[in-house]
Formats: structure tokens, C-alpha cells, sequence
């Protein structure tokens, strides 16, 4: 198995188990909260696993040159309002829709790539680009007229969510490229970078707008534990990944998530989803399926 492929598959896996997470902890934290948790308490495990890594593999600590630093603030900026939105977005939908919405970031990395990072589409990934589009107009129930698409919101927070996180992607394996060491600890320094940063604003954010929540993170500090490190370890799979292919590639893979999803859903959340929804989620699996073996 090719070490990108492995990767894709722990990030998909985890990502799908610190979903459920945080959806249970949202119950009890603010979105803003709920997403700094993530990276709060995932900051000193993120800072061990970067050590191991150079000690490993006996390299140096790259440089933070210019490229680098522009690449990952802006990164870091992008995932904190991508996962936010995704915590708005468990008010509107259910569980396994909101997290569909989400993952239409496979397709908007794609797009995304082709006009601003030269990584132009085949009439094939323009065909996943369509389904994808088919599919979450299904998933989000919109009609076909503005007033009502504008007011959906939680089609919005969903799309909002996978815009931002498919902006993160990109910019994290530019990031990733612009340190020019190991692919593994290229990944471990943009990963330590931006869950610093990401820290950093989200407990300025939380100090002058709500401290009290900072008594909840504690008092739920084992669920809180179980996300922060559970979102660890799929960053780290997604930051290695996209150290060794492309982002669209990598995206496309991770979409094995969505059953892991539809899994957690019925067995943990109880909920069900309606078949319109289900066929909605199969148009951008198969979208994403287009994407990556043929396009």
C-alpha cells in the first residue's frame, strides 16, 4: 500500500470518530469552544509527535521561510472558520447529512486547484464536479430559487465548512512543499504551526468574548481529551498524505469516511436518513470515485 493511501485511510477513519465526538460535545460547548478544542488539546501531543519525528529521521528543523509562513497563517485562519461552520452546521441537519455537506470539500479542492494552483480538470473531473453539485442539492433539500437557497442555512454552514477546509488542504501541502525536508516532517511542522496558531485564536477568541467556557472544557475534559487527540491523529494522516500526492487525490480517497459516518449514525446517534439523503451521499461518493479513478 502506498504510504499516502495508508495515511488517507487513518485521517478518513479518525476524522469520522472525532466528528461523532465533537457532535456530543457540542451539547455542552459554544461552536466557537467546540472547535478550539480540537486544537487546544491536541497542542502538546501535536508538539511530540513533531519531536519524534526529527528525531527519527535525524533531520533538522526546517527553515519557516516567507513562503511557508504566508501559506500556513492563511491555512490556519481557513480550518478554524471551516470546523466552526461545522459545528453550526450539527443545529441545522442530521449528524450524517451535516457531515455529507461538509466533505463537498473533495469536489471544491478540485475546483479550487484548477484555477488557482494549475491543476487543471478532465472532462472526467468535471463530470464529479457535476454529480457532486447533483448531490448535495439532494442532501440539503434546496429549491430552486434564491430566496429559498439563502434561506437554508444549514445547506450554507455545510458548504461553508468544506470551502473552508478544502482552502486549508490546499494551502497545507503548499505549505508542506515550501519546507523542501522529509515529507513526514514537512507535515509535522506545518501540523505543530497550525495547531499553535489555531490555539493561540481560539483561546484569545474564547478569553474576550467567553471565558466561561473554558470551566466546561474542564469539566467535559475526557470527551474534550478524546476529540483533541482523535483530531490528531487524522490531521496527522491528512498532512502526511497531501506531503506525498496531490490534495484532489487525497480528498477523493478520503471519502471512504462517509460510511464510516453513515455507521456511527445509526449505531451511536440513532437517526435516520431519509433515501432522498442516501442518494444524495451515493452521487458524491460516485463523484469523488470519478474523480479519482478516472479523471
Amino acid at each position: 500500500m502506498e504510504t499516502w493511501i495508508a495515511f488517507t485511510l487513518l485521517a478518513a477513519f479518525m476524522q469520522a470518530v472525532r466528528t461523532a465526538g465533537q457532535k456530543q460535545l457540542s451539547a455542552q460547548l459554544s461552536s466557537i469552544a467546540t472547535a478550539g478544542v480540537r486544537y487546544i488539546f491536541a497542542l502538546p501531543f501535536a508538539w511530540l509527535y513533531l519531536w519524534w519525528a526529527l528525531e527519527y529521521y535525524q533531520v533538522a528543523m526546517p527553515e519557516l521561510n516567507d513562503e511557508f509562513l504566508q501559506y500556513a497563517i492563511i491555512a490556519s485562519f481557513a480550518q478554524l472558520i471551516g470546523t466552526a461552520c461545522l459545528v453550526v452546521a450539527f443545529q441545522y441537519r442530521n449528524f450524517a447529512v451535516a457531515t455529507s455537506l461538509a466533505k463537498t470539500e473533495a469536489i471544491q479542492v478540485a475546483v479550487i486547484g484548477a484555477l488557482l494552483f494549475a491543476a487543471p480538470l478532465s472532462g472526467y473531473g468535471w463530470l464529479s464536479v457535476i454529480l457532486g453539485v447533483v448531490g448535495v442539492i439532494l442532501l440539503s433539500k434546496v429549491k430552486f430559487s434564491v430566496k429559498d437557497v439563502l434561506m437554508n442555512p444549514g445547506a450554507g454552514y455545510g458548504l461553508a465548512s468544506g470551502l473552508g477546509l478544502a482552502i486549508t488542504t490546499l494551502l497545507i501541502r503548499e505549505s508542506n512543499l515550501a519546507l523542501g525536508s522529509h515529507p513526514m516532517v514537512s507535515a509535522a511542522v506545518t501540523l505543530v504551526f497550525l495547531i499553535s496558531a489555531q490555539s493561540l485564536l481560539s483561546a484569545l477568541y474564547l478569553l474576550a468574548r467567553d471565558a466561561g467556557q473554558f470551566r466546561n472544557m474542564i469539566r467535559h475534559w475526557r470527551l474534550a481529551l478524546f476529540v483533541g487527540i482523535t483530531s490528531l491523529l487524522g490531521s496527522i494522516g491528512w498532512f502526511t498524505a497531501v506531503s506525498y500526492q496531490t490534495a484532489a487525490y487525497v480528498k477523493a480517497l478520503g471519502q471512504v469516511e462517509f460510511f464510516i459516518t453513515l455507521i456511527l449514525t445509526y449505531r451511536i446517534f440513532k437517526e435516520k436518513t431519509t433515501l432522498v439523503e442516501i442518494i444524495g451521499m451515493l452521487l458524491i461518493i460516485i463523484s469523488v470515485v470519478v474523480l479519482l479513478l478516472l479523471a
